[in-house]
């Protein structure tokens, strides 16, 4: 135990797990996915030139 203070020994986060409908665990992943998606969409751009409506022939 030596280097930790009293407070980091004894903070424990309870794990999370998966469950069913609105709850903090869904909105973590659905706000992980989104934030992935923006990032891949971005890149799209970037690589292509194009936007992601050009892309898919919308336009």
């Amino acid at each position: 135990m030596a280097g930790k203070t009293q407070t980091e020994s004894n903070i424990a986060t309870p794990p999370v797990e998966p469950s069913f409908g609105w709850n903090v665990y869904a909105e973590t992943i659905n706000g992980r996915f989104a934030m992935m998606g923006f990032v891949l969409l971005l890149l799209l751009e970037f690589v292509t030139g194009q936007d992601l409506w050009t892309w898919l022939g919308l336009r």
